[in-house]
């Protein structure tokens, strides 16, 4: 490993895994090209030749792999997921990351030498949930959810014997995770089984005098000026009109930036820092990953957080702490 913290890096493609690896990513996590990982798109994740050589090429660099198998399984058809497992352990993966009870006990008695990763999906957010998974799995570290400040994660460090895992950077999900069915709502499909939020074929854009309309399945989801930006429609940050204002009610287009919080998380123990981004293309992957590099190596050297110039390619051109400040408390 080259640092203190260990960097975890999104690899949506086997470009982009090269991306990663080449500046300076310490593990890169990735999916099949299936419903077993909640980035289920088009595109998009990994066959089992693709694993084997992103496991070659990574290992060869002394970079990790981790598998995302962070759906939930769906009742009667759990082969896919048991698959997902068996290929992970079979194709050397350093681990598996699970949300699903049952899968986590599925990986602990059948490939019991596979580490085990806790999912953000699962949604474990203080120290009894965190305890159970720890003491029923033997899970290895935990990805803590992002509704946690600093100081709450300080405590729990304080008090659990496993490692953690935080998101510093990339796309924010305002709704407690695991727990999400909004797109279901609108589409059918769910991020939490089908791995969609808000699935590609149920996307369209349209031009209505002088405004670009976006609409998810038969829903419209936010209208844009001709000189505003166009996002991608997520129901939870449309713009709704309600009291005849038309207002983003859940969260406005914005991205996690935490980059300045790196000494602080460092203080806090956790173990290691998350960037989100496994839909995102290779040169974005390259930028984040080698700014979160010099921003993880200046800290181990004792120097303050560069200017990483990160801002022109996150979501709407705005950044935010998240729930790490809590400032409305």
């Amino acid at each position: 490993m080259s640092g203190a913290l260990e960097l975890v890096c999104p690899a949506g493609t086997p470009a982009a895994l090269s991306a990663a690896v080449e500046n300076g990513a310490d593990a890169v996590y990735l999916g099949f090209r299936d419903e077993t990982n909640a980035r289920n798109f088009p595109g998009l994740n990994f066959s089992r030749s693709e694993l084997e050589q992103a496991v070659d090429f990574a290992h060869q660099r002394d970079c990790q792999v981790f598998l995302a198998v962070n759906t939930y399984g769906q009742a009667g058809n759990l082969g896919p997921w048991h698959k997902a497992i068996d290929d992970a352990a079979a194709l050397g993966v350093d681990c598996v990351i699970l949300a699903d009870i049952g899968l986590l006990d599925y990986a602990a008695g059948h490939q019991p030498d596979l580490r085990r990763h806790l999912s953000v999906q699962a949604s474990a957010s203080n120290l009894d949930a965190i305890n159970f998974y720890v003491e029923a799995f033997d899970v290895k570290r935990v990805v803590l959810p992002r509704v946690l400040s600093i100081a709450e994660i300080k405590s729990l460090n304080e008090k659990v014997n496993v490692e953690t895992e935080v998101f510093v950077f990339g796309g924010l999900c305002v709704m407690a995770e695991g727990r999400c069915q909004l797109s279901s709502y609108a589409t059918g499909q769910s991020p939490n089984v089908n791995g969609v939020c808000s699935p590609a074929e149920h996307v369209r854009y349209e031009n209505q005098d002088d405004r670009m309309v976006s609409k998810l399945a038969d829903f419209t989801i936010n209208a844009f000026a001709a000189d505003e930006p166009a996002g991608y429609p997520t129901l939870c940050k449309g713009r709704f009109v309600t009291g005849g204002q038309a207002s983003y009610l859940f969260e406005e287009p914005t991205s996690l930036n935490a980059a300045e919080l790196v000494p602080q998380l460092a203080a806090a123990g956790v173990t290691a820092l998350k960037i989100e981004g496994r839909q995102r293309g290779r040169a974005y992957v390259a930028q984040v990953v080698a700014a979160f590099r010099r921003a993880v190596d200046a800290v181990e050297a004792g120097n303050p957080v560069p200017d990483l110039g990160l801002q022109t390619i996150t979501e709407g051109q705005t950044r935010t702490s998240g729930a790490y400040d809590k400032r409305w408390r």
